[in-house]
């Protein structure tokens, strides 16, 4: 089962990401040692497509790189 968008981005704020904002239903995270921002488009309780899981990740893992 997907998770929740909602879930992405506690999972992005614990890892130290900010959200820079972005229009509509865009959020633009940031992080000082990850050079692109992650994107994250949907409402809250709307599922996370698999593509979006996947950028999560791997921001994560170059943020603790």
């Amino acid at each position: 089962m997907p998770r929740k968008i909602r879930e992405l981005i506690a999972e992005l704020e614990n890892h130290g990401f900010v959200n820079r904002g972005g229009k509509g239903s865009h959020r633009n995270f940031t992080h000082p040692r990850v050079v692109r921002p992650v994107t994250i488009s949907g409402n809250a309780g709307d599922d996370a497509k698999n593509y979006q899981e996947k950028a999560v990740e791997a921001a994560i893992a170059e943020a603790k790189g």
